[in-house]
């Protein structure tokens, strides 16, 4: 009888440990709408850390994957707060979003809520980091999804 308890009670705490994902649909091409987030991060101040094409990737070892690119970016004067409150944020930072296309060849861009960057490494969920970064996630993916 315990053993049912426990696989469920393990259950839930997966469910409960996955973090939240923000996804948007884009009417560029993968390639196109990173294009549009980087120079949308860019302008913003922000700063570029790394440009990663997971489908490059897999061909190099002679593997097939649909079109998928992720941009890692931050600002340390964002960064640097949340990881002085808490320094495994250090993990989750700087922050991330992949653009890739679904099998019907639908661009997605997703994210992280900051709000789970809070809940994973304790940091205060009202802490003016974490409001400006989501704020920030939210219009530049809003900028690299735009139809215009």
């Amino acid at each position: 009888m315990t053993r049912p308890i426990l696989a469920a009670s393990l259950a839930l705490m997966g469910t409960t440990a996955a973090a939240d994902l923000i996804e948007k649909t884009s009417p560029h091409s993968v390639a196109d709408t990173i294009d549009r987030l980087e120079a949308a991060v860019e302008a913003a101040g922000a700063t570029v850390f790394a440009r990663v094409d997971h489908a490059a990737g897999a061909a190099s070892v002679d593997m097939d994957l649909r079109p998928t690119q992720m941009l890692m970016f931050g600002n340390p004067k964002l960064g640097t707060p949340a990881m002085l409150d808490g320094q495994t944020a250090g993990l989750d930072l700087p922050l991330r979003v992949v653009a890739y296309a679904d099998a019907e060849g639908v661009v997605h861009v997703a994210y992280h809520d900051p709000a789970d960057l809070a809940a994973t490494h304790g940091l205060a969920a009202d802490a003016k980091y974490i409001t400006m970064m989501t704020g920030a996630l939210d219009k530049l993916t809003s900028k690299a999804v735009a139809a215009e």
